[in-house]
């Protein structure tokens, strides 16, 4: 049976032309990028080259480049790091009930810690209210992290507005950018964000990999001690492969982006199209408008684990929105806070997202399959 990959916003395949990027590295480069031999001299090289492209991708400077383990690690150290070096100023934070767990987890550890933090509400689009945020500001207030593209129903927050609101403000801006980043153009100092998340195998990079660009004289804590690398804000060897890797992902993340989105909305057309034909009775959760290769769909009726279960055996694999909390019965956090802990979407909606590899027969198939199997569960 051909399997079918349509879970691309949990993880992605490596593309081809990292590894053909990273291979000889791998074979040859091996010194540690602090010695001041000929071999660490070249790692250094190599790490350098890569700050300096990515810092360039997002209009930053490569001193405000932190390469980190990924974007779970980059989210710890913008939010704890910002709020243990600033709590002089105020212990007020503010996110959104929608955000990935890396970033209301720390912001759970936070409150244990005696920090006070404001959750703010979504719509039924997911949606931020600005008015809101503006009201929850007060002058204790030194951090608001709000994610840029969900990663269960794609929604893109106000990012551009939010900056605004926060230029004359002593409050910290921090994004998760995990899921947009190599989809929307982001350029932090247009946008004012202060701190950004990203992680490489989102965009067909290697895993355990990612950066956090932290805007220069934003004070913030390390979380390791060790070393001096990354100019003191994060100890340990660097991941010189990684970050070659994270290089060329993004790289042609850009390159290929006017592409890829077009591509994606087609791909979402057409599957639409068919649960339509097909006369299914379905929702998309969210707007169509937000994150081009993600699509979250409400079938009534149906279970996400029956519907997750029988698209497996069927050879598609999709999800019920985070990978983080596969295999949890918790319902999606996303979902409760759009719609409310009594709406059934919580329990019948299946995430779609699309990537690297993709065909447009694999989507028809997809759909077609999908169908039958909401026929079925519904009958």
């Amino acid at each position: 049976m051909e399997r079918i990959y349509l879970d691309h916003a949990a993880t992605s395949p490596l593309h081809p032309d990292v590894i053909e990027e990273i291979l000889p590295y791998m074979q040859t480069v091996f010194g540690n990028p602090s010695s001041i031999h000929s071999f660490g001299r070249e790692s250094r090289r190599l790490l350098d080259e890569s700050r300096a492209a990515l810092a360039e991708s997002i209009g930053a400077k490569p001193s405000e480049i932190i390469f980190t383990s990924g974007g779970t690690e980059a989210d710890n150290l913008a939010i704890i790091g910002t709020a243990l070096a600033n709590k002089e100023k105020g212990r007020h934070i503010i996110t959104s009930e929608i955000e990935h767990h890396a970033v209301l987890h720390a912001c759970h550890y936070l409150e244990k810690q005696g920090f006070q933090v404001t959750y703010l509400g979504v719509d039924e689009e997911g949606r931020i209210s600005l008015e809101e945020l503006q009201n929850a500001l007060t002058a204790e207030t030194i951090l608001v992290t709000i994610m840029y593209g969900n990663n269960e129903v794609g929604v893109i927050q106000p990012i551009a507005e939010i900056g605004e609101i926060l230029k004359d403000h002593q409050a910290y801006f921090h994004t998760d950018a995990v899921q947009a980043y190599g989809m929307e153009e982001i350029h932090v100092e247009r946008l004012n964000i202060d701190f950004m998340s990203v992680s490489a195998h989102k965009i067909n990079g290697p895993k355990g990999t990612g950066f956090l660009y932290a805007k220069q004289g934003r004070k913030f804590n390390s979380l390791s001690y060790g070393g001096e690398q990354e100019l003191k804000r994060r100890a340990g060897t660097e991941n010189v492969i990684g970050a070659v890797g994270l290089r060329k992902a993004a790289q042609l993340a850009i390159t290929s982006r006017e592409q890829r989105v077009r591509q994606y909305k087609q791909f979402k057309d057409t599957m639409l199209s068919i649960f339509k034909k097909q006369e299914l009775a379905f929702h998309v959760n969210g707007s169509l408008e937000g994150l081009p290769h993600l699509l979250n769909i409400y079938f009534p009726g149906t279970n996400v684990e029956s519907l997750l279960v029988n698209m497996d055996l069927a050879g598609i694999a999709v999800s019920s929105g985070s990978a983080c909390t596969a295999g949890s019965i918790d319902p999606s956090h996303v979902l409760v806070s759009m719609f409310g802990k009594g709406s059934e979407r919580i329990t019948s909606s299946i995430r779609i997202s699309f990537g690297l590899g993709t065909t447009m027969e694999e989507v028809t198939r997809a759909a077609n399959e999908t169908a039958k199997i909401v026929k079925r569960l519904t009958a």
